[in-house]
């Protein structure tokens, strides 16, 4: 079935209109309706169309790299574009699909057949015919109306405002469309009633399709963030203290750090820090909200964020990648902690579009890509944390629940201080009294004999002394509180296992320990009470498989980098594929006018080779006598060289016969009626009776 006249023109004009190219689509439509008006026509066979179906699938394999890789939408909200640009990957593909694919219709509407061989559009089918399969050779469609339908769905591809426009433009192209193929035995007004009833059904499912759409469009790139693990949350810490069993943590890795100096790394990376415990609930909470957090303002090339501008002496540098696990409501973007060395001065080498918070507690919260890779200048001294609160109403920084205070004091009555220890001394003291009282374990057993009203925490301090880091940090905090001691309790991770000249942090190097004020330096400083043994152990539960593990991670990092454009061969695989294009393009246009030139050649030889009288069997004879010295010369006749081939004594009887075999020869050879089968026999007959006595004579001479 033919296209409606202008049909394929109104719809690209219509796609062009909804996607911001109405120009091209314009021109697109008018090239393909001229094809109407003109009888310029191609001859193209099955391989042409083969390979311009090639040639549009590697152009559109090189717009998938090229929206991959320059997927900035643009707009107000940084945050807001770069989560959007995951569905522009997907969106500007299909939105230029008209536009890939048009030299493919272009192919058809002028070739002299109008239509595609099946063939060309299946790597399937291609492979089957090569096999010798030939059920769909010979078939061949019209894809006007396949081109009609991928323009129809590429138009559908915009921003939802609300607008129906796009809705009833579909249907009127759709019915101008289903005019030309409706079926004559009904009446008009049916047809009509028919087309009107597929309408509104449809329009109620439209309604319907966006009221689905606003409850999970929000859900669904939080789901995809959210692939790549747990999230840290700054408001609150939930310990696994007082849970039975065994502490499992995966093997999978979290962040990957190069150090500026080989080797050279902070041990610990800081996700946030905790002020109030609530033993009831076995729970850490930061004391605050996230209202708390307060925007820092980032340096003009918008790579560089100041934390502490005067920090400026001995520092380090380490480059940080990492994920952003959670979600902002409110921004629609990735969001996460940061994990930072503690006393970081400055964060460098930044993405752009990001939004960065801090809280009086040190933690950073990032939003924009879900990968971060950046560099975290630090050093010691001075951190973004708050002084201590000491003396207001709640004296976070010092408070201790009451039901804990008996078992902290009899742990303090057991150690002993001097009275004249100073601050260093102090941490010194309970550090050793860990040390050497307590054991790490990640198995939590059922006590007996103990009360049922003791908080895990107290039976961690008077009873079984071991457990794992949350037990360690958490009664460290506590402890050295009782001691009018400010502490507060952070989470983060421990770093200690090299990678090449990096190192690798896993899931299982979560990591929590104490912060403690020191009054001599006015800050705050890492103080970490588990036993070192701590990090054997972890190292010791590696799992089955694990070498696969880590490779998955790596490919999901280099995925994660070409994905949020952090990797520097990004920008030049699109440009790598033009090279290949442009040789695809060549054999389409020129290598047809050489295989045109290869037909001709293979034509001649064909010719030549079946000329009639070509296999006269004369032409033996002729060799055969031009074997006893008398070659033919150029340009001389068979009659005049036969006469002067065979003036020797003992040929000239052979005169006769070879006359008849010439006529027949000349008959065979030029005549249009040919000899017939008696005389073709007796051609061959008589050639091979003489070619024998000329054997038989050459042996007597």
């Amino acid at each position: 079935m033919k296209m409606p006249p202008f049909l394929l023109l109104a719809a690209l004009a219509f796609w062009g209109w909804l996607t911001d190219f109405l120009a091209a689509g314009l021109i697109m439509g008018a090239l393909l309706e001229s094809a109407r008006f003109t009888r310029f026509r191609w001859e193209l066979d099955d391989a042409d169309f083969n390979r311009i179906w090639s040639f549009c699938v590697l152009l559109n394999v090189a717009l998938a790299a090229y929206v991959f890789t320059t997927n900035d939408p643009g707009g107000n909200n940084a945050a807001l574009n770069a989560v959007n640009s995951s569905a522009l990957t997907a969106t500007r593909f299909f939105r230029w699909l008209p536009m890939t694919t048009w030299a493919f219709v272009v192919a058809q509407f002028f070739n002299v057949r109008p239509s595609v061989p099946l063939t060309s559009v299946s790597l399937v089918l291609r492979w089957r015919r090569r096999q010798g399969d030939g059920t769909f050779s010979a078939q061949y469609h019209n894809i006007s109306y396949a081109y009609f339908i991928v323009c129809l769905f590429s138009a559908g591809i915009h921003s939802n405002t609300g607008s129906q426009i796009y809705f009833w433009s579909l249907g009127i192209l759709v019915a101008w469309a289903l005019w030309a193929l409706r079926p004559a035995r009904y009446r008009f007004w049916v047809w009509l009633a028919a087309v009107a009833l597929v309408l509104a059904i449809g329009f109620s499912e439209m309604v319907g399709i966006n009221r689905a759409q606003q409850l999970i469009q929000n859900f669904n790139a939080e789901w995809m963030a959210r692939l790549f693990g747990g999230r840290t949350d700054p408001l609150q810490s939930m310990t696994s203290m007082g849970r039975i069993g065994e502490l499992k943590l995966s093997a999978k890795i979290a962040i990957w750090l190069e150090p500026r100096e080989v080797g050279r790394v902070p041990s610990y990376l800081r996700e946030a820090s905790y002020r109030n415990y609530q033993p009831r609930k076995m729970t850490w909470y930061a004391g605050g909200t996230l209202s708390d957090f307060e925007l820092i303002p980032g340096e003009s090339d918008e790579s560089t964020w100041l934390l502490l501008p005067a920090k400026t002496n001995g520092l380090n540098a380490v480059n940080i990648a990492c994920y952003l696990n959670g979600w902002s409501r409110e921004l629609q973007a990735p969001e996460g902690l940061l994990p930072l060395p503690s006393g970081t001065a400055r964060l460098t080498k930044v993405p752009p579009a990001m939004i960065m918070k801090k809280n009086s507690n040190g933690a950073l919260l990032a939003a924009g890509r879900g990968l971060m890779i950046f560099d975290a200048v630090y050093g010691n001294g001075a951190t973004i944390d708050a002084p201590p609160d000491v003396n207001g109403t709640n004296r976070f920084d010092l408070g201790v629940p009451t039901n804990e205070v008996p078992a902290l004091q009899a742990v303090i009555d057991e150690m002993n201080l001097a009275t004249n220890l100073n601050h260093a001394q102090t941490l010194q003291a309970v550090e050793h009294f860990f040390f050497e009282k307590f054991t790490y374990s990640v198995w939590q057993r059922r006590e007996r004999g103990v009360r049922t009203n003791a908080t895990p925490l107290t039976r961690f301090l008077l009873n079984n002394r071991s457990g794992h880091c949350e037990f360690f940090a958490s009664a460290t905090v506590l402890l050295l509180r009782q001691m009018n001691i400010p502490a507060r309790y952070a989470v983060g991770y421990y770093v200690h296992e090299t990678r090449g000249t990096g190192f690798v942090v896993r899931e299982r190097d979560a990591h929590a320990w104490c912060l403690v004020w020191n009054d001599a330096t006015q800050g705050w400083e890492d103080f970490d009470t588990t036993p070192p043994s701590w990090v054997a152990i972890e190292s010791q539960r590696t799992a089955f498989g694990q070498w696969f593990s880590d490779a998955r991670s790596w490919l999901g990092l280099q995925f994660a980098k070409f994905r949020w454009r952090q990797a520097n061969f990004q920008q030049y695989i699109f440009w790598a594929l033009i090279p290949v294009m442009l040789v695809l393009l060549y054999h389409i246009i020129f290598r047809r006018r050489g295989k045109m030139g290869m037909r001709s050649q293979k034509k001649l030889v064909a010719e030549k080779n079946h000329w009639p009288g070509l296999d006269s069997e004369f032409y033996q004879l002729e060799k055969k006598l031009a074997a006893r010295g008398v070659p033919r010369q150029p340009g001389e006749t068979l009659a005049d060289w036969l006469e002067r081939a065979l003036t020797a004594p003992g040929a000239i009887a052979w005169r006769e016969p070879v006359r008849e075999l010439l006529q027949l020869h000349y008959r065979h050879r030029f005549d249009p009626a040919g000899l017939r089968p008696a005389e073709r026999a007796a051609l061959k007959r008589q050639v091979e009776v003489l070619l024998g006595k000329i054997a038989a004579n050459f042996k007597k001479s």
